[in-house]
């Protein structure tokens, strides 16, 4: 219109003037309908409940304390609280209240703060350190606590970051403990502690808020099939690099465990929830769980107390009408799971899980869920915790006194006095191992003296025994467990978790008459070194520098030195070389050398002395290049490593856990950046002349590409590049021949098994025997092979998490790992499995052009704590050059 009135009026200036008027007065009333027209809104649908909602009426608020929502701007589950958020309300609250004491723990790995209230009436406060501390010396003890003595509570609120309304759920409780006046407020808090963990994952929670957030609109879409509903990967159950914390309770791989667990020994509590979600479809469900699914070492009292304090939640719902379940489907078997290491140490753990919204409306057969929902349910069940606690307050008290007696009486009577673990020449692994006994408060002696125990051979201050009659004797005797039969082989999680096997340590079981003569001294009292390692000095007039492959660390001292342009070799056989004071030094195969006649930095000796130190890894300097033994130190076996360009496939298709752990793996062990890239981006980071990638990691997962993609792949093996993949991804590779091997199908699995006697409700039974949920099963190695440089047994065990089987035809070039004839070590596996499994190939290395291949049936990195089996995925980064 503006342009038809230009042309128009363009023939005078003033008609000029008189048109620009016009077109003004033409805008000013567009824009005036704007306006007008803008004061017309669709009524959106906001969801949530002011905080006083979801509490109950019987009970008065001092309105000097603020409300989530005055906060927030927004009722609590209108929007999915960010953690920040969180943080701040928190924070408001202990500035408000005289009952709430706050600190922070630690961090995560995304440097958010982990946070723990204390809350007690304000009479408690000035003498909380006099209270926890008399409660610690009546539970060492063993003594009956004092009938008014504290029960201490640990609230503790989604681990899994994308269940959220735990987390959302501790606004309302945190607001009800420092606001709440009356009887029922003053009962719990002048006579009880309450610890309130709002946030176990922090960084998953942030990750879920901005997805569920980010995607809702001003109507509330409850489709299932929305796309706030279906969650983006990686998803928010996991930490930052995308773990499920649940299972660190015990392997505290990772930083928000380790602060936790340092809390739970601090205060040792009586009660401790873990509430969680579940599918969209479920109800709700409290423990207890199946009883025969629980862990051995757990008294059948701790199941009875559950039980007790489950009636008040019912009581709740019934009231409420809400549908709810129990003694089902979850088990307290694995002890690194949050409901049952409580269980271990003689707290109450409670595991709650509330159907899910996935958001913030979602339909399911129960009619449509909304996130308030949620939230409210957390709430309901968080107090009925504290009303049944409190409620059957002696004989939790009493329980705890019980426990400690009961321990140390088992203790007594087992014939197996404790454990020797040796460092195994290894001083990395041994030392992460015994750290991790430290932060559980396991009491441990250092064996002073050159012994042997048993077949076990031992260095003095390089071994610890781990004695069973001590406070920690059911979580010792579940750390060294090898069990293999169980009352009930149906597991949640995994069956086992023997922490010596998994760092790949020499260790025995030692009874009484074993340990009489030797010296040893409690870690206490120990004033030495342990598993001390001796670093020589970095002599500058070296004629190289070597060292070996065997050391944990040895990797990440290899991709430091790589890092700052050192060039290297690595020794395709043993040799022996004379050091700059004339001893003779043996380097296995695999070992590193630095020839400083090459083209080196001109600090070389001070980069390797100071990376040396870092990670305690020795470093030789030698003489001469004419060895003793051995090729010598210019010989075409010793090979150049270049610096590794590593491509992790991640992404839709491909399993999250799987991912992270390799990439924590690289990251916090070895120090190297790895690129992680969507599977669908594959062929585009590849043809990216930019940057020319060494290896690519296939991780556990499903992997589907074109046969012009697959053609381009293949071919870029052939032309020198390492392909490693790893559990389920091998089918791929099987499916291209990229490895000469077949997949034992399910079929051949279903008739290893036999069904003519059973039922139709044998069925989920007969399942569970087909299942290997995790085991450690044993393969023989050949340490010739590169993939096995650094290890010095010929034997490896290895964890198992899936019935996936591999056969070929057996080469001892193609195949350095096979599972041993009798191969299950630890965890339930059926005889069926078992007998399928035995002397199939655990790893598979096959040439292709001028590349290499590598298949892993297990997973080299489980969890983060698999220590033994991560220098398998290092060797293949570092030494698969050797394989032809």
């Amino acid at each position: 219109m503006l342009a038809n009135l230009y042309n128009t009026a363009k023939k005078t200036r003033l008609t000029w003037i008189k048109t620009l008027l016009l077109s003004t007065a033409v805008c000013t009333s567009a824009i005036g309908m704007s306006a007008s027209a803008s004061t017309i809104t669709i009524a959106p649908d906001k969801g949530g409940m002011p905080v006083q909602d979801y509490l109950p009426d019987t009970v008065t608020y001092d309105p000097a304390i603020p409300t989530p929502e005055s906060v927030l701007g927004a009722n609590l589950g209108q929007w999915h609280v960010r953690h920040d958020q969180l943080v701040n309300y928190m924070y408001l609250l202990a500035q408000k209240s005289d009952r709430i004491t706050i600190e922070e723990t630690g961090r995560t790995h995304e440097n958010r703060p982990l946070l723990l209230l204390t809350i007690t009436s304000p009479a408690n406060r000035d003498n909380l350190e006099d209270m926890r501390k008399t409660h610690l010396n009546v539970l060492e003890k063993g003594n009956t606590p004092a009938s008014d003595a504290p029960l201490v509570f640990y609230m503790g609120y989604s681990i899994h970051g994308n269940e959220p309304s735990g987390a959302n759920a501790s606004l309302a409780l945190a607001y009800y403990l420092a606001a709440g006046q009356g009887k029922e407020i003053d009962t719990l808090l002048n006579n009880n502690i309450v610890l309130l963990d709002p946030s176990f994952n922090p960084d998953g929670l942030s990750r879920f808020a901005q997805w569920a957030n980010m995607h809702k609109g001003k109507q509330l879409v409850a489709d299932s099939n929305n796309r706030e509903h279906d969650e983006g990967w990686p998803s928010g159950r996991t930490n930052h690099y995308w773990f499920d914390l649940n299972r660190d309770w015990l392997l505290l791989a990772h930083p928000e465990s380790q602060a936790r667990i340092k809390q739970f020994h601090k205060w040792r509590p009586h009660v401790l929830t873990d509430f969680h979600e579940m599918g969209t479809d479920s109800t709700y469900f409290f423990q207890p769980g199946v009883r025969s699914r629980k862990n051995p070492l757990t008294p059948d009292e701790n199941v009875t107390l559950t039980e007790a304090i489950a009636n008040y939640h019912a009581a709740a719902f019934d009231a409420k009408g809400q549908l709810y379940f129990t003694e089902e489907a979850f088990d307290d078997f694995y002890a690194g799971k949050g409901s049952t290491y409580p269980d271990l140490h003689g707290s109450i753990g409670i595991l709650f899980e509330q159907a899910s919204s996935r958001g913030h409306l979602q339909s399911s057969i129960n009619g449509d869920l909304a996130f308030s929902d949620t939230i409210a349910n957390q709430v309901t069940t968080s107090l009925s915790t504290f009303k049944g606690a409190i409620a059957n307050k002696a004989a939790i008290l009493d329980y705890q006194a019980e426990f400690v007696n009961s321990t140390m009486s088992m203790a007594k009577d087992d014939d197996t006095h404790g454990f020797v673990v040796s460092a195994s020449n290894d001083s990395g692994r041994f030392l992460a191992f015994t750290n991790l006994l430290k932060q559980h408060d396991i009491a441990f002696d250092v064996i002073t003296k050159d012994t042997s125990v048993n077949d076990v051979k031992v260095k003095a201050n390089n071994a610890i025994f781990v004695p069973a009659e001590q406070p920690q004797y059911r979580l010792v005797k579940s750390i060294f467990s090898t069990q293999t039969s169980f009352e009930n082989n149906t597991f949640y999680d995994v069956s086992t978790w023997n922490l010596a096997l998994a760092f790949n340590l020499n260790y025995t079981a030692a009874e009484k008459g074993d340990m009489r003569g030797v010296k040893r001294t409690n870690i206490e009292s120990f004033d030495g070194t342990l598993a001390n390692v001796d670093l020589p000095d970095v002599d500058e007039d070296a004629y190289a520098y070597a060292f070996s492959w065997q050391p944990y660390y040895s990797p990440a001292l290899l991709q430091t030195l790589l890092e700052k342009g050192v060039q290297v070799r690595s020794s395709e056989k043993s040799f022996a070389a004379v050091s700059m004071d004339n001893s003779v030094i043996n380097f296995p195969a695999g070992s590193v050398v630095v020839p400083t006649g090459l083209s080196q930095p001109n600090n070389i000796a001070t980069i390797i002395r100071q990376v040396s130190e870092q990670v305690q890894v020795p470093v030789y300097s030698l003489k001469s290049g004419l060895t003793p033994s051995g090729n010598d130190l210019g010989s075409r076996s010793m090979s150049p490593i270049k610096a590794p360009s590593v491509l992790i496939v991640g992404g839709e298709g491909t399993r999250e856990y799987d991912v992270g752990e390799i990439w924590h793996y690289f990251d916090t062990k070895l120090g190297l950046s790895a690129s992680i890239v969507e599977q669908q981006k594959l062929m585009r980071a590849l043809r990216d002349d930019s940057t020319h990638y060494t290896h690519i990691i296939f991780p556990n997962g499903r992997y589907s590409f074109s046969e012009k993609e697959n053609l381009e792949l293949k071919r870029w093996v052939e032309a020198g590049g390492v392909a490693i993949g790893q559990k389920s991804a091998l089918r791929y590779f099987a499916e291209n021949d990229w490895l000469d091997i077949d997949i034992v199908g399910r079929d051949a699995i279903d008739n290893a098994f036999d069904e003519s006697t059973l039922s139709y409700g044998d069925g989920s039974a007969l399942y569970a025997k087909k299942l290997v949920a995790g085991a450690i099963y044993e393969a023989d190695v050949d340490t010739t092979h590169p993939l096995f440089y650094g290890y010095t047994k010929d034997t490896l065990p290895l964890f198992k998490t899936s019935n996936m089987i591999v056969k070929n035809e057996y080469s001892p070039f193609t195949t350095p790992a096979r599972y041993t004839k009798s191969p299950l070590m630890a965890g339930f596996s059926d005889t069926a499995m078992v007998a399928l499994v035995a002397e199939t190939p655990a790893v598979i290395a096959e040439k292709q052009g001028r590349g290499v291949v590598i298949g892993f049936t297990d997973n080299t990195q489980f969890r983060g704590y698999w220590y033994g089996t991560n220098k398998m995925l290092a060797n293949a980064i570092y030494q698969s050059h050797f394989i032809r």
